[in-house]
């Protein structure tokens, strides 16, 4: 089955051909650098990162711009407000997305551009759109466009614009001429950063700078235009007006938004006080935790942040690396075909619209099957197993190029998890002062555990419980897996 992709503009899946063969062009709107990022933002970010490695891994050369929104009224208000100027703020902020993201294992775009780069580019597109009769200037250095002069304004959102403008709280502003107008330049106030512009001293709109830089760097129309939902409208909606204004043709020919993460089954929202920093997630949890998260619901859909979640797919990438400890223990084969029957569910569930969660639903599948494989076999499987079960653990390794997760190896996934567990006692001590096995060391927890196995195993399940309660009093779970019993600080 070919890739398809559901398009926001028309509501539907369709089928991908991109405008030039062999070729895909994608622009995907990035983070206005004022704050720290977000655990949302983080979700947008590592969905297009995926669709990016995707599209690449079907042989596309694809071109992708991911920009920075390094002007605009939140980071003058930030400056203003620390004393800072504008410019150490955005690269403060543009420096710590970066690291955030490379620990996530995102791969960066093609191009990053910053909109206070492109200020020449931005100016000569609003030109064109006065030119064209598209947008005007007023007194005072303002320059709107004309959502009247675009008679397909609200085909991606589906918003009429005469029911918008009767029913928007817009303050009235007379030097528009009609009130759902927006800006793309506006005049400077005293203290704040401008440029030069035939229209006097100021800087650009937000939605002008994405059009202005998707021209520059992907022509006047192009494959893929993504971003959050929260987007659709006013930005992309703007974006379409703007630039099919400008040059007539199709601006994009697949529109494609995520969903919003939720926090414990709220709306994030700064009122809620549940805005969730992806530098605060990275503290708790593992990068491949965080991403595989991120992955396990479609893209288009909700998905709830919540500490049983993070619990729950971080036993399922134990199982999974625990299942590639396993084969990689019990077979002597390599160089098994990576083009397995788990790639082919895999890359199915990837062709119907980057289905990520099917994608891992699939990796799940074939563990709990190979697991079963090879309780049956014993110590050493027949060649014949052990040849699937190599297919198997090779097509594992080229998903995890795709997906980005399941790329340490087992052994030190297993370290690392156990070190995390130790490091997170030890910081905890004086939190649990009170309870007298507080100061248990690393040695007696695995002793603990090896005597609970030995109980289990003599079937005594009082003595089992005991050893896991006692524990548990220490803030210290076990997780039982098929590479054995794991264990980490709550």
């Amino acid at each position: 089955m070919g890739l398809r992709v559901y398009n926001t503009l028309h509501g539907k899946k369709e089928e991908f051909v991109p405008l030039v063969k062999d070729k895909v062009s994608m622009y995907v709107c990035g983070p206005t650098v004022y704050d720290t990022s977000h655990i949302g933002h983080a979700r947008s970010v590592v969905v297009f990162d995926t669709i990016f490695r995707w599209l690449t891994q079907l042989g596309y050369d694809v071109t992708y711009v991911r920009n920075f929104t390094d002007v605009d009224d939140k980071i003058i208000k930030k400056a203003n407000e620390t004393g800072e100027d504008c410019t150490t703020i955005t690269e403060k902020y543009i420096d710590e997305f970066h690291t955030e993201m490379d620990a996530l294992n995102v791969l960066r775009p093609t191009i990053e551009p910053k909109a206070t780069g492109h200020i020449t580019h931005i100016i000569n597109f609003i030109q064109m759109l006065i030119d064209k009769g598209k947008a005007y200037h007023v007194p005072g250095g303002d320059v709107y466009f004309s959502i009247e002069s675009f008679k397909d304004y609200g085909k991606l959102s589906g918003r009429n614009p005469e029911d918008m403008k009767a029913g928007a709280r817009i303050a009235v502003d007379e030097k528009k001429e009609n009130p759902m107008d927006f800006t793309l330049w506006k005049p400077a106030k005293p203290g704040e950063p401008f440029w030069e512009s035939p229209w006097g001293k100021g800087r650009p709109g937000w939605h002008i700078e994405c059009s202005a830089m998707s021209y520059e760097y992907l022509g006047e129309g192009f494959d893929i235009h993504g971003g959050g939902k929260d987007l659709i409208f006013p930005h992309h909606e703007n974006e379409i007006a703007q630039s099919e204004a400008v040059f007539g043709g199709q601006f994009v020919k697949y529109w494609i938004h995520n969903g919003f993460v939720d926090i414990n089954n709220e709306k994030m929202s700064k009122s809620l006080g549940n805005f969730t920093m992806i530098k605060s997630v990275l503290e708790k949890y593992s990068p491949e935790v965080i991403r595989m998260f991120l992955l396990s619901n479609h893209y288009r859909s909700p998905i709830d942040y919540s500490e049983d979640s993070m619990r729950e797919v971080s036993m399922g990438l134990d199982r999974i690396y625990g299942f590639m400890d396993r084969v990689a223990s019990a077979t002597r084969m390599d160089g098994s075909p990576v083009k397995g029957e788990l790639w082919d569910e895999f890359s199915e569930a990837m062709n119907d619209d980057f289905n990520t969660a099917k994608a891992i639903a699939c990796v799940y599948d074939a563990v709990k099957k190979g697991n079963k494989l090879l309780d049956e076999a014993g110590q050493m499987p027949d060649d014949s197993s052990q040849n699937h079960l190599s297919c198997v653990l090779n097509d594992i390794k080229a998903i995890s190029n795709v997906l980005g997760i399941f790329l340490i190896d087992p052994e030190v996934y297993f370290k690392n998890k156990k070190d995390k567990g130790m490091a997170d006692l030890a910081a905890s001590r004086t939190a649990v002062s009170d309870v007298c096995e507080s100061a248990i060391t690393e040695a007696q927890i695995e002793d603990l555990i090896s005597q609970r196995k030995q109980a289990r195993k003599d079937k005594d399940f009082s003595r089992a419980d005991e050893i896991r309660d006692q524990l548990q009093r220490m803030k210290i779970i076990l997780e039982d897996g098929p590479a054995g019993t794991t264990w980490r600080f709550e």
